[in-house]
């Protein structure tokens, strides 16, 4: 959700420029500041980004992307396994030579889960081996397991969008073999020559990147004291709740889109702090991010819009009406600039609002409060610590 002021929008930023009334009213009663949730030298990702939000600090915790996603969908992985990423992207027709084509769209149209399906058991129909295994995930996010496999340095395809991918493929010669091959199976798939007679991108290569071993996370309740639930529709954030032993509430019609349930999400966190015994719900929306990749401001925008009124504003109706006293912590898990289409370790505004202690900051939030509001958060696993502290009215 956080970017930069942006040109196309009178110099605001999407989260300055967004009708978001629910934020601006709880802006007026809460504490806005900045923190810095990807540590100094690491890559800024999701997953580094949501385990120092959640608390973890990345450099004791992070072994990687792709195990926190395989532990999502059951995948059982041994000591001596190496999970990956298995984005299913768009590159380009032309040229001919494999190096030379260019990757196009990380997230080909944002294709469904079903039709992705397809596709990935077409590609392990003929590259699946005793060394490697294929996993169905969500939508474009898939995973491959590979026994005794290595670890190695792997782009992300959202990071070198619109570039040529000869000097982004991998260097081992194994996993080159099988994106290569990929594309051979996937470009004429009868999948995809439906999807461009629709106008959307072919899904026709997979792209493998944040390779990583098991990892060992600690308990969240023990940790913290606290009963914790996710509502997410991605995987690595089950998968850092299955590790952390929190619970997954499943929302039907939750995608990751822009056009996710927006309004399940909210009812489900609502139903679990209000009825299900849990003391902490963690919602995340993807579709600021997405837009953000698709380098579209104006999506990016309305993401953040259905955000204000569809998750927050519901969550603060409900937990009033139910006669809760509740604190509410909102902030990106990291930049996405439409810009760049790609993430960056710049520090994020946070809005922490206390139904019981409410604040007068006179800031309305956005990247600009928070800076201004000479509040940092260095060490950005610190922040979830102030929010559960016994009198949350004292600033950091």
């Amino acid at each position: 959700m956080a970017d930069e002021p942006l040109q196309q929008l009178g110099g605001k930023t999407p989260l300055a420029y967004a009708d978001t009334p629910v934020l601006d009213m709880l802006s007026a009663k809460s504490e806005i500041g900045m923190v810095h949730t990807i540590p100094d030298g690491m890559k800024p990702g999701s997953d580094t980004a949501n385990l120092s939000v959640l608390g973890y600090d990345p450099r004791k915790y992070y072994s990687g992307r792709s195990p926190l996603e395989a532990l999502s969908i059951g995948v059982p992985m041994k000591e001596t396994d190496v999970a990956l990423r298995c984005n299913i992207v768009t590159i380009s027709g032309e040229p001919e030579s494999f190096e030379e084509k260019t990757i196009i769209d990380h997230s080909s149209s944002e294709i469904s889960t079903e039709d992705c399906a397809v596709l990935l058991r077409a590609v392990a129909d003929r590259l699946q081996t005793e060394e490697f295994h294929f996993y169905v995930g969500t939508s474009y996010r898939h995973c491959l397991i590979w026994d005794k496999g290595q670890l190695s340095a792997l782009t992300p395809p959202h990071d070198v969008l619109g570039q040529v991918i000869g000097r982004y493929l991998p260097e081992n010669r194994k996993l080159y073999e099988m994106m290569r091959k990929s594309y051979d199976i996937l470009a004429e798939h009868p999948v995809n020559r439906k999807r461009r007679e629709q106008g959307l991108n072919p899904a026709n290569c997979c792209w493998f990147w944040g390779a990583g071993t098991r990892p060992k996370l600690s308990s969240f309740q023990e940790k913290t004291g606290k009963k914790g639930i996710m509502v997410s529709a991605v995987d690595l954030l089950k998968g850092i709740a299955a590790g952390t032993g929190m619970d997954v509430a499943q929302v039907e019609g939750a995608t990751g889109g822009l056009h996710t349930n927006y309004e399940g999400k909210a009812r489900a966190a609502v139903s679990a702090l209000t009825d299900g015994g849990y003391d902490f719900a963690y919602i995340h929306v993807e579709a600021p991010d997405e837009m953000g990749h698709q380098g579209s401001a104006e999506r990016k925008v309305q993401a953040i819009e259905y955000l204000d009124a569809r998750v927050i504003g519901p969550v603060v109706r409900g937990l009033t009406k139910a006669g809760e006293d509740f604190r509410l912590l909102v902030l990106p898990d990291h930049p996405t600039p439409v810009r760049l289409r790609t993430h960056t370790a710049d520090d994020v505004p946070y809005l922490l609002y206390d139904s019981t202690a409410p604040k007068s900051c006179g800031l309305l939030y956005s990247e600009e409060s928070g800076r201004k509001s000479g509040i940092r958060v260095d060490r950005g696993h610190q922040l979830i610590e102030h929010m559960f502290e016994e009198n949350s009215s004292k600033n950091l």
